[in-house]
């Protein structure tokens, strides 16, 4: 049979995809443009017709190894920049809508064509440059890793990593075999195991790129670098103890996800395994761990509903900018969602009752500017902007120029209703009022203002700059201009919003309550805090409930528990147990005790009792109830549909990805009717 490549094939037996790119017929080019210049640098540029992204898919596979092919026997290509037309992407990996809808014979494939085609780049014996500007993910980024050079631009929209683990794979395309040879296995197991992505200065850190500039410079930058010898890798001496380095990093992996990612663990393997030996060892390991873990779906699915309510508009109505908005209170909350809108290009005007109010939430927000500062999640430039698009005061002050306004006091119907009476009085007619709340009635405020239909509900949770989501709490009378807007609003913070129907505890807060009473009770009953938490560690859930109701604040848990238990007291039996702790002031960690107790704010374990049936018992209980719930949300139609449910509560509380959700769990397993 015909080898792949003039040099030894790395591929000794591939399907028949690959004998149908040996011997078809070339195909006219489209999604890419190839030119040769006068120095002899060939400029490969990907540009997809009628598509805001570039991927990989067996189209665009093909026509770039029929352009290769062209560029083995152009003799005057003496260099080869590999780079993008898109505005904000340089390549955005694979086109996974198309590998969930692939049978898995058609899904090896597909990893046997990108191997061999990007091995057919790395074969090119001329100088190759990768001049990334904007989101090179995946096999856009592994595709990089077949050149010599990578270079990026220093666009904030330049983001650069491999983050197939988390959607339950692995990087399939020579990534998880070329990384560790380029960086080593300690960087290259962290970076693929998280899945973590990092813009161009910590890119160029971490060794994944060599140059950082300006996006105008990269095409300068890459004509010198077309002059210079190729680069050989380095010797990574770590690379000798992989072995050790391996069995140590996938030992903390399973300590952490308890084995129920098996994506992570296997990367662990072939990160450690395919560092040594031919390229063609690790690549077969790829494709082996790919072949296993293509099964589980789940978390590609909770890929699209991600990317689903993260870009899409709303359905009707006409979105309209927020250049401004105002955040009343400066509590933790408060400073938090005035942070995340002012990292986002907004200006906000913070305010508070007093002074001391206000100092407190800018203390806050420094910190939070100066943490992701010091972990270069932004640079010096963009957190000084940040700082200085906040604005604050105590008095009140005309906000008719504000297109927002998002209230954040304490959980106080009676305060907010005095807040929104008085907000009546100084904005413009059309501004959009929103409330922060966790489970006070929408309704219920609305009636306090002119023009109830621009009161809308902006759910944050907290901490506001690491959690995903925000609930999007709507009336019957909710403009559909006033939706339309808090969506746009919502992803433009980056974002996942859940637009859902205003009810007590409204969506996340309704079906976790009842998971975290139902905890409470068999602790009453006698069973042991950590047994509890440890069971549902086990089911997968990122904390367990007698920990999570001690950061949350047994205060507030309370108030939200009671809040529930007068809405439904059929199915919401009040609990005193928390009552009783409060008023003892054991509010959970910011007090030192609660159902743990801390000192200097980290836990003080006490004893696990490890009762693996009694685990089981609990898993089933707590599992059902949250399930239970979620159907219940679904039928009085909470939410729009099952997808929403299950994404809210897996970016809301961390329900374990991995089941798809607390309904799909339920049509899984069958423990309640669907």
């Amino acid at each position: 049979m015909k080898t792949f490549l003039n040099s030894p094939s790395i591929i000794h037996d591939p399907p028949h995809v690959l004998e149908d790119i040996i011997h078809g017929h070339p195909m006219p080019p489209k999604h890419f443009r190839f030119d040769v210049d006068f120095d002899g640098i060939g400029w490969v540029t990907f540009d997809s017709p009628k598509s805001s992204v570039n991927v990989w898919n067996e189209e665009t596979l093909r026509e770039f190894n029929h352009l290769l092919e062209t560029i083995e026997h152009d003799t005057r290509v003496k260099a080869l920049v590999l780079r993008s037309a898109k505005e904000r992407i340089f390549i955005a990996g694979a086109d996974i809508k198309a590998i969930r809808s692939m049978q898995h014979v058609r899904v090896n494939d597909l990893i046997w064509l990108g191997q061999a085609v990007f091995d057919r780049l790395a074969r090119l014996k001329v100088p190759k440059i990768a001049a990334i500007h904007g989101a090179c993910m995946g096999g856009g980024f592994e595709v990089t890793l077949a050149c010599d050079w990578r270079i990026a631009s220093d666009s904030d929209s330049t983001k650069i990593g491999l983050p197939e683990t988390q959607l339950g794979i692995l990087p399939a395309w020579g990534g998880s075999t070329r990384l560790s040879r380029l960086v080593g296995v300690r960087k290259a197991l962290d970076l693929i195991t998280t899945g973590k992505l990092l813009n161009a200065t910590a890119a160029k850190r971490a060794g994944l790129v060599s140059h950082v500039v300006p996006a105008e410079r990269l095409e300068t930058l890459a004509r010198r670098l077309a002059r210079e010898k190729r680069p050989g890798l380095r010797f990574r001496f770590e690379n000798v103890f992989s072995p050790i380095i391996g069995y140590l990093a996938k030992r903390k992996v399973l300590e952490k996800t308890r084995g129920l990612y098996p994506s992570v663990t296997k990367a662990v393997e072939v990160v450690t395994h395919a560092v040594h030996g031919e390229i063609e060892k690790g690549l077969q390991l790829e494709r082996n761990a790919v072949a296993e873990l293509i099964d589980s779906a789940r978390l590609i699915d909770l890929f699209f509903k991600r990317e689903e309510a993260s870009k899409h508009p709303a359905s009707g109505g006409t979105a309209l900018p927020i250049h401004d908005a105002n955040v009343i209170g400066a509590g933790v909350m408060g400073a938090g969602i005035a942070h995340i809108l002012a990292s986002r290009g907004i200006r906000v005007l913070m305010t508070d009752v007093t002074n001391d109010s206000l100092a407190r939430g800018l203390e806050r927000i420094h910190g939070l500017v100066s943490d992701a500062t010091r972990r270069r999640l932004v640079t010096k430039v963009q957190a000084r902007d940040t700082l200085d698009r906040i604005s604050t005061t105590h008095v009140p002050v005309p906000l008719n120029r504000h297109h927002l306004v998002i209230e954040a006091a304490t959980e106080s119907m009676e305060l907010k209703k005095k807040i929104f009476a008085d907000l009546a009085a100084r904005v413009s007619a059309d501004t959009i009022l929103a409330t922060n709340t966790s489970a006070l009635s929408v309704s219920d405020l609305a009636k306090t203002v002119p023009n109830p239909e621009r009161v809308i509900g902006l759910h944050f949770f907290n901490p506001v700059h690491r959690m995903p989501l925000v609930e999007i709490i709507t009336l019957p009378e909710t403009s559909p201009d006033v939706l339309a807007t808090a969506v746009s609003f919502v992803q433009k913070l980056g974002k996942t919003p859940v637009v859902v129907k205003d009810s007590p505890g409204f969506l996340v807060n309704r079906i976790l309550v009842p998971y975290l009473m139902e905890a409470v009770r068999l602790h009453e009953n006698g069973i042991p805090v950590k047994d509890l938490d440890e069971a549902m560690l086990e089911f997968g859930m990122p904390m367990g409930p007698m920990r999570l109701l001690d950061e949350i604040g047994l205060d507030v848990a309370s108030h939200v528990a009671k809040t529930l238990s007068n809405a439904f007291p059929d199915r919401f039996p009040h609990t005193d147990a928390l009552d009783k702790m409060v008023a003892a002031g054991h509010l959970g960690k910011k007090t030192g005790q609660g159902f743990y107790r801390y000192e200097n704010g980290k836990e003080i374990l006490p004893a696990t009792h490890f009762d693996l049936p009694r685990h089981e018992s609990i898993q089933t209980n707590l599992a059902l109830l949250i399930s239970q719930e979620a159907m219940r949300c679904l039928k009085e139609g909470i939410a729009r549909n099952a997808d929403d449910i299950d994404l809210a509560m897996v970016l809301g509380t961390g329900y374990p990805p991995f089941r798809g959700g607390p309904i799909t769990f339920a049509r899984d397993t069958g423990i309640i009717d669907y």
